[in-house]
């Protein structure tokens, strides 16, 4: 098992002022139309953090308003892209002044590691801004080879009001993989983040009119999933949802979607990801990049690789390796840099992430590894990893969400292909291979939306995202993300002395 430190005994590092906690619509912090409050808890210590208004579907009625008239009446549609970009490098800058801050926001409410944050996180989407502000004056048609005496050319125009519901485990990050395409298109928008994480997301509502946004392009609305979340995807004034979470909720967006105005959706859902290693694999490096792959922001990550596949030539030496890496895997407070895993997000996942444990010792797997809560309060978990799994036990099939992996074993390609393919998510998968034939012949036939060579969670602005089967459709970053948000016109004239006068 990973170790566990029981207290902090680094320097302490100063824990953040809650600075905004009512919703913001339309560039100003207001109450709820009820009044009503909910909690958001540290997931360090099970403590209280602060309480967060509750939007419901009143608050959704006024933030759609305020997003529609923002649209349809107000500038920023009409800006040229140059101009948009201008204030979304603005907001970027902004982001850059406020790292530390925005970084430990997210790891009282969310438990990510504070370095993390710091270092990875909070930088990236300030990145991603300018990405996507580069892009905003290069939306362009473009003219038709016409087969008749007409000439035809197409206009890319933003798709209207966008609502956004994202996902805890990646507040900071998810925010602007939705919103930063968005803007850039010309789009206004809610954003409904989850209600295990509101924080960070109030505080880039505040940077937003910082930032020279216009009031109603970028509304923030806490709340919970059912009632603040239902009522944005079934609004008749949103043109868009886009959302991550659970396969589950994915399909109730839809039917939302279906019955409402028959909006556009983009989904990002559940995965079982595998990752295939070959007889011909650096066990070292293929142990490091496995634990990787599962205990990653402690293993809250839809693209997880939580069924590892070793060939049977180096199963066994693989085995020795993953126990004795994980050890490396320190649990503690992630303010502690010494810490390589926080706390699960809630208790509710805690819960769920040690059921399927008990589940997996029931169904006869064994633990080679870790399986067993840690410390005196908050939501920590072991790293932890199975073997002797089957492919139809329910830790081989649903995703967990949290540390733990289920390790099988392979003969053939062919074998590992069908195993990989063996579910009915299709979000990633990783290969570890120094046989060029066999990765090309291997990514080529898994039905994964992003497949990793000899490396896994190989993000970039450049390199869109998303699902296969049911884990969605519609990508994330890159220009697949741009062109999600923007509408294609084609507009036609008649050449002169042609028929159509």
């Amino acid at each position: 098992m990973g170790s566990y430190i029981e207290e902090n005994s680094a320097s302490p590092v100063k824990l953040p002022t809650i600075k905004f906690t009512k919703l913001f619509i339309n560039g100003e912090f207001v109450d709820s139309v009820s009044g009503k409050t909910f909690e958001t808890i540290d997931p360090r210590t099970g403590e209280v953090i602060a309480r967060v208004a509750e939007g419901d579907k009143e608050d959704v009625d006024l933030a759609v308003k305020a997003a529609r008239q923002a649209f349809d009446d107000g500038p920023w549609p009409r800006m040229t892209g140059a101009e948009r970009g201008r204030i979304m490098m603005k907001y970027a800058a902004l982001i850059d002044e406020h790292i530390e801050e925005l970084a430990a926001l997210d790891t009282i409410d969310a438990g990510k590691l504070f370095s993390g944050g710091k270092a990875v996180d909070i930088p990236n989407v300030a990145q991603l801004l300018r990405y996507y502000a580069g892009a905003a004056d290069k939306i362009h048609g473009e003219v038709l080879k016409m087969s008749r005496e007409l000439h035809g050319y197409t206009l890319r125009e933003p798709i209207g009001v966008a609502g956004h519901i994202i996902p805890w485990n990646f507040p900071s990050s998810m925010f602007f993989m939705m919103s930063a395409p968005a803007l850039a298109a010309g789009c206004t928008m809610i954003v409904k983040p989850a209600e295990q994480t509101p924080l960070s997301a109030l505080f880039y509502g505040h940077l937003a009119k910082q930032a020279g946004m216009p009031d109603g392009v970028i509304n923030v609305i806490t709340g919970y999933g059912p009632t603040a979340g239902a009522a944005l995807a079934s609004h008749m004034d949103v043109d868009k949802v886009c959302f991550t979470g659970s396969t589950e909720v994915g399909r109730k967006i839809m039917q939302a979607a279906a019955t409402s105005n028959l909006k556009q959706v983009s989904l990002e859902l559940g995965g079982k990801s595998p990752l295939l290693i070959f007889d011909d694999a650096d066990v070292d490096k293929a142990a490091d990049l496995a634990l990787l792959g599962i205990l990653y922001n402690k293993g809250e990550i839809c693209v997880a690789s939580s069924r590892v596949f070793v060939q049977e030539g180096i199963y066994d030496e693989f085995v020795k390796k993953l126990k004795e890496k994980a050890k490396d895997w320190v649990v503690g407070d992630p303010f502690d840099p010494r810490s390589r895993l926080g706390p699960q997000v809630d208790k509710q996942q805690f819960d769920k992430i040690l059921s399927y444990i008990e589940h997996g010792k029931r169904e006869g797997a064994s633990l080679l590894t870790g399986g067993k809560p840690v410390g005196k309060k908050g939501y920590f978990i072991e790293p932890t990893v199975f073997t002797d799994v089957k492919e139809d036990m329910m830790i081989a099939t649903d995703e967990i969400f949290g540390p733990v992996m289920s390790l099988m074993k392979f003969k053939t390609i062919d074998e590992a292909i069908k195993k990989a393919n063996n579910t009915k998510y299709g979000l990633a998968a990783g290969i570890v291979t120094k046989n060029l034939d066999v990765a090309n012949t291997v990514s080529r036939s898994i039905r994964a939306g992003t497949i990793w060579i000899n490396c896994y969670f190989a993000f970039d602005n450049d390199c869109s995202y998303g699902g296969y089967k049911m884990s969605g459709f519609g990508r994330h970053l890159g220009m697949e993300a741009l062109h999600k948000f923007l509408q294609v016109k084609s507009v036609v004239t008649p050449i002169y002395n042609s028929p159509w006068l």
